[in-house]
């Protein structure tokens, strides 16, 4: 494929501030030059505003997105939100799950994600059956993305119990539960392999989600590290005290602890929310140099608390962020809230720098789903987005503080073109192979809700 030209008026390259003028090369999907402070030449393509790499959301439940709006007025709790959970979850066909799920990932490219993580677990059929393909419905998770133009890792959940004491799942987790850790892993092998560096679409990878200590036991858990094969693996952590406490009287360990004595920690693993964690546990995540992915707006929602998401960055964890509920799908958002939210509990600003919570969303989120580099530069994948500065959000921009503008100021309705793999996929605020997302989001949603 012959090489093609872009021209940026300014890009973001992973500091505090933009650099203006910036010419990328790009070839088989990936990019092969990056040249800093240049003219733009006739065959480039010209893009106005400023163009940072495309983010990456590492943690995503796409079938949450039918919730939005309808449990978000209520009382309660994160336990009392999973009964409309489970009755959303319960009436997904492969056929209705791809098509919500395809406009959920499509609602996600128009907001400048180029990737994401989806942790998925709904693999039966609603009496806990096989279908006939096993891995239909995280096929149907893949065709969605393919369909939105977004990159995929297919994180497969293992889910074969309802608590450390209870060693069956509840009924309405039957269609999650593959009954046995061996039945799990056999799955997961007949998955296959992704491609996620396909010049030809949007690639694909899996990886391995035991979905909680709850619903996978100590000893299971040890079979995942003999299992592995390279693959990531990520599991919610301490999301809530609850959580922690019912482990902690099963076991004598935090949630934390009984991952590390199984040999789970390690550059390969990401603790999902982290919200709980005892001192020690942060020691543990940041000295194995384990991933951490914070969902604040989720986390704000469920009421589960705020993370000490400062901690865990100093020490050497690397930082990724998340959608989860999609109860928002705004990572800029989610970027700032890391930071504006641990203002609220710790009466102190500035525990991250602007540019630190952009790599979060963008490279950290790549790093996180075993995807390499990531960014504006050589021999990265060509995923890229433009910000239009025409909005009343951007108006003002400086390109001196370009990181800060965009972290506490940008928006989803800011983002105007998308690339993956430098292939076009928004154009002008328009999802080109999708054209209509809101009228399919409302479809795709009055099917799987009783309205």
């Amino acid at each position: 494929m012959a090489t093609q030209t872009f021209h940026a008026q300014w890009a973001w390259r992973g500091a505090e501030s933009a650099v203006a003028n910036v010419r990328i090369g790009v070839s088989n999907g990936v990019i092969t030059s990056v040249e800093d402070g240049v003219e733009a030449q006739a065959t480039d393509v010209r893009i106005s505003g400023v163009v940072l790499p495309g983010l990456v959301n590492a943690h995503s439940h796409a079938f949450h997105r039918a919730l939005r709006g309808r449990t978000h007025g209520g009382t309660g709790d994160f336990w009392s939100w999973r009964t409309p959970m489970y009755e959303i979850a319960n009436r997904l066909t492969p056929e209705t799950y791809g098509e919500l799920a395809a406009m959920t990932f499509a609602e996600m490219a128009l907001s400048g994600i180029t990737g994401v993580g989806e942790f998925h677990y709904i693999h039966h059929q609603q009496d806990g059956k096989r279908y006939t393909n096993p891995n239909e419905m995280g096929l149907a998770m893949v065709e969605a993305s393919q369909r939105a133009g977004i990159r995929m890792a297919l994180l497969d959940v293992a889910y074969l119990h309802a608590a450390l004491d209870k060693p069956e799942p509840l009924a309405e987790q039957k269609r999650f539960s593959d009954g046995t850790i061996d039945n799990w892993l056999d799955r997961v092998d007949a998955l296959g392999e992704g491609d996620i560096s396909s010049e030809h679409g949007p690639g694909w990878t899996v990886g391995m989600a035991p979905h909680s200590v709850r619903a996978v036991h100590p000893s299971e858990l040890e079979e995942v590290v003999a299992n592995r094969h390279g693959k990531v693996v990520h599991v919610h952590v301490s999301e809530q005290p609850a959580e922690n406490a019912a482990c902690i009287a099963a076991t004598g360990k935090t949630p934390t602890q009984v991952l590390a004595d199984a040999g789970l920690l390690g550059r390969h693993f990401t603790a999902v929310h982290a919200t709980h964690l005892t001192t020690s546990d942060i020691e543990l995540l940041c000295s194995s140099h384990s991933g951490v992915c914070m969902c604040p707006t989720t986390e704000r929602d469920l009421a589960d608390g705020v993370g000490p998401a400062s901690s865990l960055s100093a020490g050497g964890a690397v930082l990724s962020l998340g959608t989860d509920s999609n109860a928002f799908i705004d990572v800029f958002e989610e970027a700032r809230a890391v930071e504006t939210d641990e203002r609220l509990v710790s009466g102190k600003r500035g525990a991250h720098t602007p540019a630190s919570l952009l790599i979060a969303a963008t490279s950290g989120g790549a790093t996180a789903l075993g995807w390499g580099q990531h960014g504006i530069r050589v021999g990265a994948p060509a995923d890229f987005i433009a910000l239009s500065l025409d909005s009343v959000r951007l108006a003002s921009f400086d390109a001196a503080n370009a990181a800060a503008h965009i972290v506490h100021s940008a928006a989803p309705a800011d983002v105007r073109d998308v690339w993956v793999a430098g292939r076009q996929i928004v154009q002008d605020h328009i999802h080109l192979a999708v054209p209509d997302v809101v009228g399919g989001l409302g479809r795709a949603i009055a099917a799987v809700v009783t309205l």
